[in-house]
C-alpha cells in the first residue's frame, strides 16, 4: 500500500497568490486522469475475482518472499514521505504534511512487521515477538493508515497559504518524525511484551474466527477513509490515485485476511503481490508525473525570464536586458582586447507623431522600426534593445567606431525606407532616426594597475553615445554621429 504526491500535471497551473487555496492540494484532475484511475480500479477488480475462489489454496512457505515484499514496501513508503514533506516545506500544507506522517508510520510499522515475522530471524520472530504479534501489527499498520488520509481530506480544503506558513517549518516536520516513530513503537510494544491483553487471531499459521473482528474494523476505517475522500471534492489528482490505493488495501485484505485460511496460501501472497503491484505502478506515475512538474518549472521559469528581460510592446529586449548584456560583453572586451561599440538611436519628432495619429499608430511605429532595427544588425552577437520612451539601443560586440557608423548608417536607411508616413513635423515627412556612435578600445593595463570594467566603464560608453545622439539630433536629426574616442 504505496502512494505518492502526483498534483500536477499538463492542466493549467492557476495562481498560487497569497490568499488562493493551495494549488497543489485542490489541483482538479483532467478527465484523462479520471479514466486512467478507473482503468486501474476496474483491473484490480478483475484481478481480485479470478483470485478470490482460489485463496484457501495451500502454497509452500517461501521465506525469502516476506523480507522483500516488506523492503520493496518500506523504501516505497519512505520515498513517498519524503516528496510529501518536501512539497510541504514549499506551500506549507498541512494536508499534504499529515499525509506524509501517515507514510512515514507505515513505513515503520513495516520495518516492525517483518522484524516479527515469526520464522523469519527467530522461530517467534525479534522484538520479544510472540504468535500474535504480526498479525496485530498488520492490523495496527493497515487500520490507523486510513485514519492519516481522513485527516488529509479533511484539511486539503482549509489549506490557504497566508494561514498555514510556520515560521520554523522544520520543527513540526522533526516532531512529525519523532512522533511516527514512537507512535509505531507504541503499537510495536502492545502488540509483543502487550500481546496477552489482545485476543488471539492466530493458531499457528491458521486465522481463529476472532480475526473477522479485527479485520471487520479495518475495513470500516477503510471504508470512512474511501467515503470522505469521495465527498472531498473536487477531486486532484493525489486525491484520485489515494482512492484507487485505498481500494487496493481493501483487496489486499480481503485476499490475505479474510477470504484465505493463514499464512502461504494463495491469498496470502496474491493480496501482497497485488498490493506490490500497485505500489510500483504508483511509482512510476510518480515518475512521470514529477518529469511533467520538471518541464513546468522550465516553462515558466522561462516564461519569467522573458517576462523580465523582454519589452512587452515591441518583443526584443528591454532595459534590464541590455544592462546584463552590457556588463556582460564588458567584461568579455577587457579580457579579449576587442572593441566593444554601442548606438544610441532615437525616433525623430515621436511625440508630435503621437500626437498627430494617437497613441495606437504610436506603438505600431515603435514596433515596426524595432523589428527593422533587430533585422538590420545582421549579426547573432549583436544586440537591439529598447531603452526606454522611443529611445533604442545597439550592441556590436568586436566593433570598432569606423564598422560601427557603418552599421548604424545602414539602421537608418532601413528605417527610413519603411515610408511611415509622418506628418506632425515639417523637417520629414517619414519616420527617421537619429543615431549616435560610441566605441571603447580596450587598453592593456599596466602592470601593478587595474582597469575598471563594468559599471563605470559601461556608463562612460552610454554617456558618449548619448552625447552623439544629441549631437545628431541638433545637427538636424535622420543622421549619424559618432562620438569622440575616450580619453586616455
Amino acid at each position: 500500500m504505496s502512494l505518492t504526491m502526483s498534483g500536477l500535471t499538463d492542466s493549467a497551473l492557476p495562481d498560487p497568490s497569497a490568499d488562493s487555496p493551495l494549488f497543489l492540494s485542490t489541483l482538479t484532475a483532467s478527465p484523462r486522469e479520471k479514466r486512467l484511475a478507473l482503468a486501474v480500479l476496474l483491473l484490480s477488480l478483475l484481478v481480485f475475482a479470478l483470485l478470490a475462489p482460489f485463496a484457501r489454496v495451500s502454497l509452500t512457505p517461501i521465506w525469502g518472499f516476506i523480507p522483500c515484499y516488506e523492503s520493496w514496501l518500506v523504501v516505497t513508503d519512505l520515498i513517498t514521505a519524503a516528496l510529501l514533506f518536501s512539497q510541504y516545506f514549499s506551500f506549507n500544507s498541512r494536508a499534504l504534511f499529515v499525509l506524509g506522517c501517515g507514510y512515514l508510520y507505515v513505513a515503520c510499522m513495516t520495518v516492525a512487521h517483518a522484524l516479527s515475522f515469526p520464522g523469519l530471524f527467530t522461530p517467534t520472530g525479534l522484538l520479544g515477538a510472540g504468535p500474535q504479534s504480526t498479525a496485530w501489527l498488520y492490523m495496527f499498520w493497515h487500520g490507523v493508515f486510513p485514519l492519516f488520509v481522513i485527516a488529509y481530506a479533511r484539511f486539503k480544503g482549509r489549506d490557504f497559504v497566508s494561514s498555514t506558513l510556520p515560521r520554523r517549518p522544520r520543527l513540526p516536520f522533526m516532531a512529525a518524525g519523532a512522533g511516527m516513530v514512537v507512535l509505531s513503537a507504541a503499537f510495536t510494544a502492545l502488540a509483543t511484551a502487550g500481546q496477552d491483553l489482545l485476543p488471539e487471531l492466530m493458531d499457528g499459521d491458521r486465522y481463529r474466527s476472532s480475526m473477522s473482528l479485527a479485520v471487520a474494523f479495518v475495513w470500516a476505517s477503510s471504508l470512512l477513509a474511501l467515503a470522505v475522500l469521495w465527498f472531498s471534492r473536487p477531486h486532484s489528482v493525489l486525491d484520485l490515485w489515494l482512492m484507487v490505493m485505498v481500494c487496493a488495501s481493501l483487496i489486499d485484505i480481503a485476499l490475505s485476511a479474510m477470504l484465505n485460511g493463514g499464512r502461504f496460501d494463495l491469498g496470502f501472497y496474491a493480496g501482497r503481490v497485488y498490493g506490490l503491484l500497485a505500489a510500483s505502478f504508483v511509482l512510476l506515475v510518480l515518475l512521470a508525473e514529477s518529469g511533467i512538474l520538471y518541464r513546468k518549472l522550465v516553462q515558466v521559469t522561462e516564461a519569467l525570464k522573458r517576462l523580465t528581460t523582454q519589452d512587452a510592446l515591441t518583443g526584443i529586449g528591454n532595459r534590464r536586458a541590455f544592462d546584463g548584456t552590457l556588463d556582460l560583453e564588458l567584461r568579455r572586451a577587457m579580457r579579449s582586447g576587442q572593441p566593444l561599440s554601442l548606438l544610441m538611436i532615437d525616433v525623430d519628432h515621436f511625440k508630435d507623431f503621437n500626437d498627430h495619429f494617437g497613441h495606437v499608430e504610436g506603438d505600431r511605429c515603435l514596433q515596426m522600426v524595432a523589428k527593422t532595427l533587430n533585422v538590420a544588425v545582421v549579426r547573432a552577437a549583436d544586440m537591439v534593445a529598447r531603452y526606454g520612451g522611443e529611445e533604442f539601443v545597439a550592441l556590436l560586440p568586436g566593433t570598432d567606431a569606423a564598422a560601427a557608423a557603418l552599421v548604424a548608417e545602414r539602421l537608418r536607411a532601413a528605417v527610413e525606407a519603411l515610408r511611415i508616413v509622418h506628418r506632425g513635423t515639417l523637417e520629414s515627412s517619414r519616420v527617421t532616426i537619429s543615431i549616435g556612435v560610441a566605441c571603447l578600445h580596450p587598453v592593456w593595463p599596466a602592470a601593478g594597475t587595474r582597469q575598471e570594467v563594468g559599471y563605470p566603464a559601461g556608463l562612460d560608453l552610454v554617456e558618449r553615445a548619448d552625447r552623439a545622439l544629441y549631437a545628431a539630433k541638433t545637427a538636424g536629426r535622420n543622421r549619424v554621429v559618432v562620438a569622440e574616442p575616450a580619453p586616455g
